[in-house]
């Protein structure tokens, strides 16, 4: 299986997007190279703008571009930019609903040993309650240019994070995305496996192993996190003995709390929550982190066998 990095797949659909269009800017927390987009910044310096370490002034000066008619977009850490510059978006961004495009790079905890300090796993939290701005997770690096693309011209608000290291291709490239649907990647009616960002590689090769010991796992990407696709989220709850959330954030606000919200609203069922507990988290790269919190493939398959069992019994 193919990897790619979605920071310069996004950076690639960003040029794209400013060759037809004069209206894309590209502002910068001093993270060009995190985010990739020193290319940007060389082809269209006059549509390029580096803030410094100052995400709120970023996020403000994003918004007076918005007001001009511009198209910014707002490249910074995810850690900082979920939590210095909040006030700026929930005021300059989703209370005056401008059309600014926030992307949170080195999320998750991507930043690895660099500490808690440094990683977003807040972030869906934070963003979710904003109105006028959907939350998005792509999972490769196709899915996160057409993501791009997406947001450019949704004429919306939104937040997109991605991380910083290569990760696994889960699309083939022919698929097509819309925000606030979630994509289908495998049927199956035993369990239902949500997925976002990262994860979502996970849940597949979960899915796949299920398969070979006759149990079929219907796999959603979930990659909108707000607005959820609670319609698909009702059918899993009904279609399937039982749902598995994952995702690279923290428990509290994220998508498992999202898709539980639905669920209980509409059609009560077993979920699973798998997700990073709010405490003092171990420091490690990514994946040393991920698996220490059973955020994997073997975690997966350990809670599918909770809810098959739970249900035989």
């Amino acid at each position: 299986m193919a990897n790619s990095v979605c920071r310069k797949e996004f950076s690639a659909a960003l040029m794209e997007l400013a060759e037809r269009n004069p209206d894309i800017y590209v502002l910068t927390s001093d993270a060009r190279g995190s985010a990739a987009v020193a290319p940007f910044a060389e082809k269209f310096p006059e549509r390029f703008v580096e803030a410094g370490i100052a995400e709120q002034n970023e996020v403000g000066m994003a918004a007076g571009l918005a007001l001009m008619g511009k198209v910014p977009f707002v490249c910074a850490p995810g850690a900082f930019l979920s939590a210095r510059a909040v006030e700026q978006v929930k005021v300059d961004v989703s209370y005056s609903e401008k059309n600014v495009k926030l992307v949170g790079v080195s999320a998750g905890l991507a930043y690895g040993a660099s500490g808690m300090t440094h990683y977003a796993i807040n972030d869906f939290a934070v963003f979710r309650t904003m109105f006028h701005m959907d939350v998005l997770a792509p999972a490769d690096g196709y899915q996160t240019r057409e993501l791009t693309k997406a947001i450019a011209k949704s004429g919306r608000a939104a937040y997109m994070r991605m991380g910083r290291n290569a990760v696994p291709d889960v699309y083939a490239g022919e698929e097509r995305f819309e925000i606030g649907k979630a994509y289908r990647l495998r049927e199956g009616g035993d369990l239902a496996i949500i997925a976002c960002g990262k994860m979502l590689h996970a849940a597949v090769c979960a899915a796949d192993r299920l398969e070979e010991e006759g149990i079929h796992a219907r796999v959603l990407d979930m990659f909108t996190v707000e607005p959820l696709d609670r319609e698909a989220v009702v059918r899993a709850a009904e279609e399937t003995k039982g749902i598995i959330t994952i995702e690279e954030h923290v428990r509290a606000g994220g998508l498992g709390e999202a898709v539980v919200s639905a669920v209980a609203e509409k059609r009560p069922a077993k979920v699973k929550i798998m997700a990073l507990p709010v405490e003092h988290l171990v420091t490690g790269s990514e994946d040393e982190i991920l698996d220490y919190y059973h955020l994997n493939t073997e975690g997966i398959l350990a809670k599918a066998r909770e809810i098959l069992e739970g249900e035989e019994g």
